[in-house]
């Protein structure tokens, strides 16, 4: 993470009432300044989204050119990333009478 410097720019926004009670809260509870936690929030933020931007462009490109997984090539991913899980045998229940 950038600490603030003298060639960092300055950037203007509009907050909801409520965001902007909750970035002072944690300001004050880290004792950290507003700005500081709202850069480190972007930072975060857009970390996480910007690769996930530049693969969702990726893969449409791809479709767009035809490049499709096959059935058995998703199975195989989505299986050891542990997404597909086995089918759970539901438990007989007696009823009573």
């Amino acid at each position: 993470m950038n600490t603030p410097s003298t060639k960092d720019s300055q950037v203007s926004m509009r907050l909801p009432g409520e965001l902007k009670e909750r970035i002072e809260t944690y300001a004050q509870m880290t004792g950290r300044s507003k700005s500081h936690v709202a850069m480190e929030a972007l930072a975060e933020y857009l970390d996480g989204r910007l690769p996930q931007i530049a693969d969702l462009k990726q893969a449409v490109e791809a479709a767009d050119r035809g490049e499709f997984a096959t059935d058995a090539e998703v199975q195989a991913v989505l299986k050891r990333h542990a997404v597909v899980k086995t089918p759970v045998k539901k438990a007989s229940i007696k009823r009573r009478a």
